[in-house]
């Protein structure tokens, strides 16, 4: 029988084939023709190649060696060495009761911002579709990543962490719960600033696991109105937000502007319908649907694959969620146990919202399905932390069992 962590292994790489092949598919554009007269037209027909092996063998090279499978390799090679990891030593050296949690969560916090100011810097931020989420790596070819994505997964371990050091007082408001929720809430209202999705991703991740490492809800609760007022005060300071609100409760009222993207979505995902127009035949990616290779790929799938194809990718997500809550109950210990919870709630949490968002279920926001929409940052980091998952696995205790009894 597979253990949990050979499950997570098995969905993760199924989720990253799927990505490679549907954005390949949604990649594809038709190069535009010269018009001719008709006698010029029929004699600049090409003739079909006698040798199709060729044809399909160069084909098959060249998304071999294409950058979204450069980055499904650095993503698999990712996943292994977070597996190999070890975390049980990690966990018994790092989660010990000290008063200097909040000195190492101040210290991991000032990191992350850091982290994330350097797509501001000049000569290696890079603004893409008026927002400042990127960074250039000019010693790497012009390749760039998302400093978003850094603060998305070290925060959610930054605050497992400090949960399971502080174990014995998170149940007080001063010296527990507040120093894990400042910190949480100045990463995610810096990352909103130009990425609300991820944002708010980060502050319901941090605050599953600080509940999870035994904060008072009613503590938890008080602070509710004032992120719902930041919330809104972020919607309200940027008039494009503002507008997909208005755009998700009727995208027909502006269909070729606001409300265009919504209702593109729409069509590739009632297009496809039980099986879909097959891989490739999609029409939707020819100039039609924006971000059809990132946020909006599961539209693609949809269209091309069909209910049967998006119930795969949805089985796919359910499968890995049930095998991490298998891999929680079993571990020990509590610095483990809030690490996988706050793996596997940020990678559940980030795909609901993506699968809400193309399905029309929740307003347009950039926010990528992990591990299927284009992105090499997000890949790897995040085939990096479900592999640190199989090691959580791997450090468990095996129930061996129990012996038979002893004839009289």
């Amino acid at each position: 029988m597979l253990r949990p962590g050979q499950v997570v292994v098995l969905c993760a790489l199924a989720l990253l084939a799927i990505g490679l092949v549907m954005v390949t598919s949604a990649g594809l554009t038709v190069e535009p023709v010269e018009t001719l007269p008709v006698g010029d037209a029929l004699a600049a027909v090409p003739t079909p190649p006698d040798d199709t092996t060729h044809s399909v063998g160069h084909s098959l090279l060249r998304v071999a060696t294409s950058r979204p499978a450069v980055y499904l390799a650095l993503a698999v090679a990712a996943l292994v060495v977070g597996s190999l990891l070890p975390v049980r030593a990690l966990a018994d050296r790092l989660g010990r009761p000290g008063s200097r949690a909040p000195l190492g969560l101040a210290l991991g916090t000032v990191l992350i911002l850091a982290v994330l100011a350097t797509s501001f810097i000049p000569g290696l931020g890079r603004e893409v579709n008026g927002s400042q989420r990127w960074v250039r790596l000019p010693m790497l070819g012009g390749l760039s990543f998302q400093p978003s994505e850094f603060a998305k997964w070290g925060l959610a371990l930054l605050v497992a962490w400090y949960a399971a050091s502080r174990q014995a007082l998170m149940h007080r408001f001063w010296l527990g719960l507040l120093p894990g929720l400042a910190a949480a809430a100045i990463v995610a209202a810096a990352v909103a600033y130009e990425d609300l999705g991820t944002g708010t991703l980060i502050g319901l991740v941090a605050g599953a696991v600080l509940l999870a490492g035994g904060a008072r809800l009613w503590h938890f609760l008080a602070f509710v109105p004032p992120a719902v007022a930041g919330f809104v005060v972020l919607v309200l300071a940027n008039p494009y937000r503002l507008t997909r609100l208005q755009t998700f409760l009727d995208p027909y009222a502006d269909p070729k502007k606001a409300g265009y993207h919504m209702i593109q979505s729409l069509g590739a995902v009632a297009n496809g319908e039980g099986f879909g127009r097959g891989l490739g035949f999609g029409l939707q990616k020819f100039g039609y649907l924006p971000e059809d290779t990132t946020d909006f790929l599961f539209a693609i799938i949809c269209e091309e694959l069909g209910i049967a194809g998006a119930a795969v990718v949805v089985s796919l997500y359910v499968a890995l969620l049930v095998a991490s809550v298998l891999i929680i109950r079993r571990q020990p210990s509590l610095l483990l146990k809030l690490a996988a919870l706050g793996i596997i709630t940020t990678v559940g949490i980030q795909a609901l919202i993506n699968l809400t968002v193309v399905t029309g279920l929740a307003p347009t926001k950039g926010i990528a399905l992990p591990l299927v929409s284009a992105g090499g940052t997000g890949w790897i980091l995040t085939a990096f932390c479900l592999g640190l998952l199989v090691a959580i696995d791997r450090a468990a205790p095996r129930h061996e069992p129990e012996p038979l009894p002893a004839l009289a």
